[in-house]
Formats: structure tokens, C-alpha cells, sequence
């Protein structure tokens, strides 16, 4: 039985623990396993979402158009209570919106014990939202040769229905009390390491991991063996792996002259059973060769899995439904701070009133009949505010200078931030830290007040420098705003991550800290303010996926140039 079919089959006999399933492609792989899990949940309901559901029907309450019908207050069902317990199917789950999913993982989190299939059939750049991949415990490729399918005992689905029942039967107790006792400190702390090794940060996928590895494990009646690792590591762990374990390049030394050598075969049986590394190995090896290819371009590439990379520094377009510029109206409901546009409701629905009295009886009361499908709500479009993070080397003997630009290319951006819509903040770092010293804010006068005096000097942590430019950008794209780094350097890092001086360790340390900041997706500018151009400038603008600027003589004026030709298309 393939690695889908195993992990569909663990999924049916503990749905809460293991949340559910992301199959991404079509294909018999996916097909069998649909079919083992509809044939596990017999009994109970089963539940298809469609993409662009509406929220009264995915989670009940007021029935508009038949209340309005009525004349009085109708509550329906909402889907998410039917299939509670049961299985919920989500079809072309990467299109589905994120106020959808955002009520999926809200059932899911309160309680509501169905199992989630995510049925993927985007392209390598597209997948459901995070919300509910995080979610999902098992996540496979649906996609497998037909070959490999049919070579199972009997057709994919029969063998799906025979095996269902047995996954509970076969003895997997799940409660939690038993789950903690199969398998031992040891295996755990592999799953652990493996999970830290491969930049899964998420503690849900842990959870995940060691659920799964119990539940396979006792489903072949035995404790936790490294095949229940591997098995783990392929399914849930691999596929969401950020990044590649790397292994040392120091060779060991030789071992000491012995006088009497045992015999190779012992050498190598004895190797076997104290090697405390051999173990975490297989498993490594096993994940490794379960991440998906599209996912291992993404990380040879510096980009993150989850977020695509960003277009731009300027506020992007998004959707509102409460202000901005109109776009006009569409049919929906009025629900989650949308508002009604009485008119085009009317305009909608006037056409048919004449048909709708005939459908009438004779005696029904004059009155305008509306319907869920007249109903239109209004819609805007507005420009996600923008914010420029200005990341200064304020070290050295010419931190005075740089300082200065960097605090006249504030005030200058802020002149303009009502008109652009944007923010500025300010990070320095000198000797052995990085200091925010001007949050986000379109306030001149505060500005001023923060800036008047800024020390400067000391040496050059730069890795520290751009790691907290990444932290203040994702913090605040996180809540809604569009971020754009402006960091000016010469790339001559001479303090590491640790605060500890050493010029290689400090210019590993801060490529290292640039092509995290690539993966994050935030556009960025680095702009080289030496005398002359310098190659370690230029290095950290390509590992961060950021344009390169020598200006060695700018001033402010020509900072705040740069910056706003780069970021909005133009100069202020």
C-alpha cells in the first residue's frame, strides 16, 4: 500500500488528532484514496465545500432570501455543523478564499472533529491558504503512474473500501493516554531533530508527526521502528521542509592502531549498533527524498513555500468592502461588514416581479418580491499602505554622515507620506545590535523629535542589521501593509549574529541573514554608500534578491530619490 493510501487510512481512524489530508494532482492515487476515506466515514456525513460558497451556507444562521419569501425569521444549517464528526472535502482547494478557510480552521479549532481533504490541482505555484494547510497533517502527491496504482492486490477502490474498516479494527487505540506511550525519548527527539534539521517551525506538524508515528506503528501491532519514521518523515514532514540539511565537511580523524582487529563483519554489525547518528540518517534520507521538486526549487531558489514573492514596493491594489475607489456591485449577502447597494438590488429584481405574483396565489399581498439571487453588495478597491524601512549602517568613522542622509531621507519621505499613502521607519545598527529607533509612522514632527540625536559608531553587525529589517517588514505586512527596504551599507560586516567579532563568520552570517530575507518575498534596495563600489555590497543585494545602487556621493535628497523611483516608479 502506497504512502497516500497508508496516511488516508490513519486519518480515518484518528480524524481530530491528525486534521486532515492535502492531496495535491489528480491522478488514481488521489482517486483511491477519496474512495478509502468516504468508505471509512460510512455513516457518518460526508460534505463537499464548494470554492465560492457563501458564508450563510458554510456556517448557518439567518436565510436571507427565505425570510425575506416568508415574511419572518428563518435559520438554516450551516455546512460546517452538518459535517461535524464526519469528512469534509474541499475540491480546487487552492482557489478557495481566505475568509472561507479562515471559518474552516475556526470550526476546526473549536472542536468541530471532521476530517479535511484538500483536493489541490493548481500549478507549482499555487496551493490552498495556510490556515488550513497548517492544519492537515498528511500532506501527499495525489499523482502516481497507473502502473504503480494497479499494481496493488485488487483495483485502488475496492482495496480503499476493504482496508477502511480495518484501520479500526486492527487495534489503533487513539486516545491520548496510549499515544504516549508507544515508542520512547528516543524516537521522539529524532522526530524533533529532523523537524529542526529541515526548518519545520511549526509545532502543529510536530504533533502531527508523533501521532502518526504511534498510529502507524500499532496498526502493525509493534512499538515505534525507524520504518514508522521514515514513513512519518515522508508524509508530513519532508513536504514541508524549508530548507536542506546540510552535512559537515569535516573528516574524522583516523582511528587508533589496535592490536588485534577484529574481523570485518563484526567491525561493521558493532558500527551499526552504536552509531547514534545511523538512525536520524535513514530518516533524513527519507525525508529528503519526499519533498516535492517544485518545493526543493523554491528552497534552492531562497523563496518560501508559503508566500509568493512580492510585486513591488508600493501599496498593492487589494479588495474592500468598505471603502476606497467603487467598483461597482455583485450578488452576494450582506455578511461580514459587506453593505447592501439597495439599488442595483431593486434594479436586479424589478424585472421579475410580474413572473413571480403569477407563481403566486391570487390573494397574496402586494408587495415586492425579492430573492437571494437580486441581492448586491457593494464593493471598493483601495491601495494597501506602504511603508519604507530604512536599515542604516551607523558604524565606523563615517557613521555621522550616513546617519545624516538616512535622517534626511526620512524627513523627506515623510513629507510626502499623506499624498503616497506610506510610512518610514528607521533601524540602526553599529557595535553589537540592531535598535528600531523610528517605528512605522507618517508623523514629521515625531520624526524629528526621535531623530535629533542617534548615535553612531562601533562595528558592523550586519547580519543582525538585515535580520531585523526581515522581522519589522513581515510584522507589518502581516497586517496589511506593503514594506519596502532601503538598506544602506558598504557590506562590510565585522560582527556575526552572536555579537562576536570575526570579519568570515560576520560575512557568512550576513549572506545567510540575505537569503532569508529573499524567502520572505519583501522587496528591497541596497544601496552601496562607500567611496568607491565595493563587491560585498553587491554580493548581499543578489543573495536578498534586492537592486544594487552605488551612490557614493548621495545626499539625502538623492536617498529619497532612489528610494521612491524603486519603490513607487517615481521621485517625489
Amino acid at each position: 500500500m502506497t504512502d497516500t493510501l497508508t496516511a488516508a487510512r490513519l486519518l480515518a481512524a484518528a480524524p481530530a488528532r491528525l486534521g486532515g489530508i492535502w492531496l495535491r494532482g489528480a491522478g488514481p492515487e488521489r482517486e483511491a484514496a477519496l474512495a478509502l476515506l468516504t468508505a471509512a466515514f460510512d455513516g457518518r456525513a460526508v460534505r463537499r465545500v464548494p470554492v465560492h460558497i457563501d458564508e450563510e451556507r458554510l456556517c448557518g444562521g439567518l436565510n436571507v432570501a427565505a425570510s425575506l419569501a416568508a415574511g419572518h425569521r428563518i435559520e438554516q444549517t450551516g455546512l460546517l455543523q452538518e459535517a461535524a464528526g464526519g469528512l469534509l472535502v474541499v475540491p480546487m482547494a487552492e482557489r478557495m478564499s481566505a475568509l472561507v478557510a479562515g471559518r474552516i480552521a475556526q470550526a476546526m479549532d473549536a472542536g468541530a472533529g471532521f476530517a479535511l481533504v484538500l483536493l489541490d490541482d493548481g500549478g507549482e505555484d499555487e496551493a490552498p491558504p495556510v490556515a488550513l494547510t497548517e492544519r492537515v497533517g498528511f500532506w501527499c502527491e495525489g499523482v502516481v503512474s497507473t502502473k504503480s496504482v494497479e499494481s496493488q492486490d485488487n483495483d485502488p477502490s475496492r482495496l480503499s473500501r476493504a482496508k477502511s474498516r480495518d484501520v479500526i479494527s486492527d487495534g489503533c487505540d487513539t486516545s491520548l493516554d496510549t499515544l504516549g506511550t508507544n515508542g520512547g525519548e528516543k524516537v521522539v527527539a529524532s522526530l524533533a531533530n529532523l523537524s529542526l534539521a529541515l526548518g519545520v517551525d511549526s509545532a502543529r506538524a510536530l504533533l502531527f508527526a508523533q501521532t502518526a508515528m504511534r498510529l502507524h506503528a500499532q496498526s502493525h501491532s509493534r512499538e515505534s521502528t525507524d520504518e514508522d519514521l521514515a514513513f512519518t518523515a515522508r508524509t508530513i514532514l519532508g513536504p514541508r521542509a524549508t530548507r536542506i540539511p546540510q552535512k559537515a565537511d569535516d573528516t574524522p580523524p583516523p582511528p587508533p592502531e589496535a592490536e588485534d582487529e577484529p574481523p570485518p563483519g563484526d567491525a561493521e554489525s558493532e558500527q551499526e549498533q552504536h552509531d547514534p547518528d545511523a538512525l536520524d540518517d535513514l530518516i533524513l534520507a527519507a525525508a529528503l527524498a519526499s519533498i516535492p521538486k517544485d518545493v526543493l526549487a523554491r528552497i534552492g531558489e531562497g523563496r518560501s513555500a508559503r508566500r509568493a514573492t512580492g510585486a513591488g514596493g508600493a501599496g498593492r491594489k487589494r479588495a474592500s468592502q468598505l471603502r476606497g475607489k467603487p467598483l461597482g456591485a455583485r450578488p452576494g449577502l450582506p455578511r461580514g461588514g459587506a453593505r447592501l447597494a439597495l439599488i442595483d438590488t431593486l434594479r436586479a429584481a424589478v424585472p421579475w416581479q410580474e413572473i413571480r405574483r403569477q407563481q403566486e396565489a391570487a390573494d397574496a399581498p402586494k408587495r415586492l418580491r425579492i430573492r437571494k439571487g437580486d441581492l448586491r453588495i457593494r464593493r471598493f478597491e483601495e491601495r494597501a499602505e506602504a511603508l519604507t524601512i530604512f536599515a542604516v549602517d551607523a558604524s565606523g568613522s563615517s557613521a555621522l554622515a550616513r546617519l545624516a542622509e538616512a535622517k534626511g531621507a526620512v524627513e523627506l519621505m515623510l513629507a510626502q507620506s499623506y499624498v503616497k499613502r506610506a510610512q518610514v521607519a528607521l533601524i540602526a545598527f553599529r557595535g553589537t545590535s540592531a535598535e528600531l529607533l523610528l517605528p512605522p509612522t507618517r508623523s514629521l514632527t515625531r520624526a524629528k523629535k526621535v531623530l535629533g540625536e542617534l548615535p553612531g559608531g562601533g562595528g558592523t553587525p550586519l547580519a543582525l542589521g538585515l535580520a531585523a529589517a526581515a522581522e519589522l517588514a513581515e510584522t507589518q505586512a502581516a497586517r496589511g501593509r506593503t514594506p519596502f527596504v532601503a538598506l544602506l551599507t558598504d557590506g562590510k560586516g565585522n560582527i556575526d549574529k552572536h555579537g562576536q567579532p570575526g570579519r568570515a563568520q560576520a560575512g557568512e552570517d550576513a549572506l545567510a541573514a540575505a537569503r532569508r530575507f529573499a524567502g520572505s518575498g519583501t522587496q528591497g534596495v541596497v544601496i552601496d554608500i562607500s567611496a568607491r563600489p565595493q563587491p560585498e555590497a553587491a554580493a548581499i543585494a543578489a543573495a536578498m534578491r534586492a537592486r544594487y545602487l552605488a551612490l557614493p556621493r548621495a545626499d539625502a535628497r538623492g536617498v529619497e530619490q532612489a528610494v521612491s523611483a524603486l519603490q513607487f516608479g517615481k521621485a517625489s
